[in-house]
C-alpha cells in the first residue's frame, strides 16, 4: 500500500506541476508538443525536418530531454533554434517540474512553436504530463506491429503517431493498414501519419497541419 500510495503521490504533484507550465505556456501563446518514441525511431531526425519547414515562419524552441549526452541538443542548435538541454543522469521521463524549470532559460514570449523531446521510452513518458497541447509518437516501421499491444498507454495517450521510415517498410514485415486497423480500436482519436524523415515524404503535410494549429492560437 505504500508503494501505490507513493507513486500516487508523485503523479498527483505531477499533475499540478503541469497545470502550472500549461497556465505559463497559455499566457505565452506557445504551442507545445510532448515528442515522444524510443531510441533510434527518429525523434530528432522528424523534428530537424519540422524545424526546416517551419521556421521561417514561427518561431521554435526546444527543450531536449536525454540521459546523459548533448549530441540531439547540438544537432537542433544547428538550425539556430533556442534550445535548452535536460540531462536526467538514469531517469526514463521528464517531469512537469524539470521542464518547467528548463524553460525559465527560454524566452517563452518570443516562442509560437515549443517542443519537449523527450526521452527515448515506450513506458513511462505516458504517465508523466507536461502541459503540452498535443503529444506526438514516433514510430518506426522496424519496431514492428506489435508495440501498440505490447505498450497500449502511450499509443492510448498520443493524440498523433508519426509512424517514420517508411521508406525501409519493404525491408521489413510492417503493415501500414494493420496498423492503423488496430489503432482504430486501441485509440480511434489518434492521427496517423507515414512518413519518412530520412527522404522527406509526407513532412510536408505533417508541417503543413502543424502550421494551421500554431496559428491558430498565436
Amino acid at each position: 500500500m505504500a508503494r501505490i500510495d507513493l507513486v500516487t503521490g508523485l503523479l498527483d504533484a505531477n499533475s499540478v506541476m503541469a497545470q502550472r507550465n500549461k497556465d505559463v505556456f497559455k499566457e505565452n501563446k506557445n504551442y507545445v508538443i510532448n515528442l515522444m518514441g524510443v531510441p533510434g525511431c527518429g525523434k530528432t531526425t522528424v523534428l530537424e525536418r519540422v524545424i526546416a519547414a517551419l521556421k521561417e515562419k514561427v518561431t521554435i524552441g526546444v527543450v531536449e530531454g536525454d540521459l546523459y549526452t548533448t549530441k540531439d541538443a547540438e544537432r537542433i542548435n544547428g538550425y539556430g533554434i533556442a534550445t535548452v538541454q535536460i540531462n536526467t543522469v538514469g531517469e526514463c521521463h521528464l517531469d512537469a517540474a524539470t521542464v518547467g524549470k528548463a524553460c525559465l532559460d527560454l524566452s517563452l514570449k518570443d516562442i509560437d512553436l515549443l517542443v519537449i523531446e523527450n526521452i527515448g521510452n515506450l513506458v513511462c513518458p505516458a504517465e508523466f504530463e507536461l502541459g503540452e497541447d498535443v503529444k506526438v509518437l514516433v514510430l518506426s516501421v522496424a519496431e514492428g506491429n506489435d508495440k501498440p499491444w505490447k505498450y497500449p498507454l502511450m499509443f492510448r495517450k498520443a493524440n498523433i503517431i508519426i509512424v517514420n521510415k517508411m521508406d525501409l517498410i519493404s525491408y521489413t514485415d510492417f503493415d501500414i493498414e494493420q496498423f492503423k486497423t488496430d489503432m482504430k480500436e486501441i485509440n480511434p482519436e489518434a492521427e496517423v501519419w507515414p512518413v519518412s524523415a530520412r527522404t522527406g515524404a509526407g513532412i510536408r503535410e505533417l508541417t503543413e497541419w502543424l502550421y494551421t494549429r500554431v496559428k491558430r492560437i498565436a
